[in-house]
Order: structure tokens, then C-alpha cells, then sequence
């Protein structure tokens, strides 16, 4: 364990630290020990906080609730300062795995939002053995550089302008010199009728303070756009991606009516869920950062879609 990383408080109790694959990961648990467990992955730019009043309420309701900081979040570090600083989908996905077998958590329902969605229907549509059920925001996210080689509208285009700026070196230094005030611009942008105060950023941001936080953003939307090349042990992995594989456990996917984001249409994706499957739109000004800003809504999915 590091022992530069700060004792963490948080609203969920300490974080603690476990050897997880390259990863000294931090996580937060909440709820009974033996209660069907929960995985909460949260996207850029938050953090677990997003998490914290739903994971309350599932922990109240008897699950037993993980929620881990991503590589390169909060205090989660590399073991080895030779591991390749690598932000590609698999990778991220493959941390969920390892997480759960350090804790040795056979199966748990996964629910995520942004890069956490993502790595959450990787995991159900590769290792559906491990998921007994899905809740996805923004529904299927899984995708693969040939994909995103493919130009898009120009509205749609100007909407993951961040994207293009991080392909730059500019982009690079200004995210490293700016990454508080990037970020915040970004929730703003993303979830445009929330009122968030400076508190709940600021309990967030400190999450990106992590050391490999900018290496960790800029490849991992390098990468999509087949700037940056990933690791050859996900090669297999991506492959299996590339071909958009569906996903046949249980599925609940969700989307706020007031997500500035860019993100699919529902009707766009829902063939790929080939299991039980619902989708709901959350609304009353819900953004991205749904599981924070409908924290009860989110926990009810999570409860639902592991009864489908």
C-alpha cells in the first residue's frame, strides 16, 4: 500500500484498499457482509460520491454495496510503476473483475454511469456468469475504435468536443493545469438543470488529484479514437467487443431527461439487451450524474432489475 495516500473519509465510512490485479484499489463498502452484493461504478469526471445516498439505500434495503474508485481516481494506484497507464475499455472493465474475486464476490448485480457503465456491460456481455443483473445509464456503451473511426453528424460531433481537444498535446497540459475547473464545466454541461453546490464538486474533485488521473483521461479517449494503442493481453478482449456483443442478463437502463452528455437514443440500443430487459427515463431535470442527482430512483432500479 502506498502510504502517501491520505486516510479518506467519506459519507459511506474510511476507504479501504485492497490488491486487485496492477491495482492497489480503494473502494468503499457499505451494508451486511452477507447481503447480495452490489458494484457501483461511477464515469469521468465523478467519482464514488455520486454513489453515496444510493448506496444508503440499498445497503439499507440488505445489499451488500462495493463502491470502487476507478484506475486512476481517489486512492486507488498502480502496484508497479512500470504498469502501462492504460484507460481502454477493457482494461477498466477487466478491474471490475479482479475487484470482485479480491473480494471474493462470485456475483453481483452491477450498476454504473458514464466510463462505469460501460465497464458494467462489458462485464455482463463477457462475463455474464459473474453479473446477476444490470443497471446501465445511458443504456448499451460498449465500442470499439472501427466504430468510432466512422465520422458523425457535426452536431453530434461538436458535442464530444473535449474528445478532440484531449487528442492534442494542448489538451493534454490544459486538462493537467485545469482539471478542476474542466471538470466542473463538464457537470455543468452534462447535467444542465442540476443545481449542484461547490461542496459536492469539491468532495468529488478531490478525486482527481489521483497521480495518474490525466494519463489515465487522455488515453482513454486517445484510444477510442485509435490515437493511443492499447495493451496486446486486451487484444482478445477488444476484439470480442468490436463485434457488439448482446447482453442476456437482466437489464434496467436508464436516462435523465435533461442530459446534456452525449448519449444514445434508447431505441437505438435496445435490441442489444437480449434477456429481461426495461428502460426508463428519469425525469424532473435529471442529467448525467443520475445516480447522484435521482439517487432513490437509481437504488430502485438496482432492486428491480435484480427481482427480473
Amino acid at each position: 500500500m502506498d502510504v502517501s495516500k491520505p486516510e479518506t473519509g467519506t459519507p459511506f465510512g474510511p476507504v479501504k484498499q485492497i490488491e486487485a490485479g496492477v491495482l492497489d484499489n480503494g473502494y468503499v463498502e457499505a451494508g451486511p457482509a452477507d447481503g447480495p452484493a452490489v458494484v457501483l461504478l461511477h464515469g469521468w469526471p465523478y467519482d464514488i460520491h455520486s454513489f453515496a445516498e444510493a448506496a444508503t439505500l440499498l445497503a439499507v434495503a440488505g445489499h451488500r454495496v462495493i463502491v470502487p474508485f476507478a484506475r486512476g481516481y481517489g486512492t486507488t494506484r498502480f502496484l508497479s510503476d512500470d504498469t502501462t497507464r492504460n484507460g481502454q475499455q477493457a482494461a477498466l472493465a477487466v478491474d471490475v473483475v479482479e475487484l470482485m474475486d479480491a473480494l471474493g464476490i462470485e456475483q453481483a448485480i452491477l450498476a454504473g454511469f458514464d466510463w462505469g457503465a460501460r465497464s458494467a456491460c462489458i462485464v455482463a456481455a463477457l462475463w455474464p456468469e459473474r453479473c446477476t443483473a444490470l443497471v446501465s445509464v445511458s443504456g448499451y456503451l460498449i465500442g470499439s475504435q472501427a466504430a468510432n473511426a466512422a465520422p458523425l453528424p457535426p452536431r453530434a460531433e461538436y458535442a464530444w468536443w473535449y474528445q478532440y481537444y484531449f487528442a492534442t498535446e494542448r489538451g493534454r497540459a490544459g486538462y493537467a493545469q485545469h482539471r478542476r475547473e474542466f471538470s466542473k464545466l463538464i457537470w455543468q454541461l452534462a447535467s444542465p438543470r442540476w443545481a449542484f453546490d461547490d461542496a459536492a464538486f469539491t468532495r468529488s474533485a478531490a478525486a482527481f488529484d489521483n497521480p495518474d488521473h490525466v494519463a489515465i483521461v487522455i488515453h482513454n479517449y486517445r484510444w477510442r479514437l485509435g490515437l493511443a494503442a492499447g495493451e496486446p493481453h486486451y487484444d482478445r478482449l477488444e476484439r470480442s467487443l468490436a463485434d457488439a456483443p448482446a447482453i442476456r442478463v437482466p437489464t434496467i437502463t436508464l436516462e435523465g431527461d435533461a442530459n446534456g452528455a452525449p448519449h444514445p437514443e434508447a431505441t437505438a440500443y435496445a435490441q442489444k439487451f437480449s434477456g429481461k430487459y426495461e428502460h426508463r427515463v428519469i425525469t424532473g431535470g435529471v442529467g448525467h450524474n443520475l445516480p447522484m442527482e435521482a439517487a432513490r430512483e437509481f437504488a430502485t432500479a438496482i432492486t428491480d432489475a435484480g427481482r427480473l
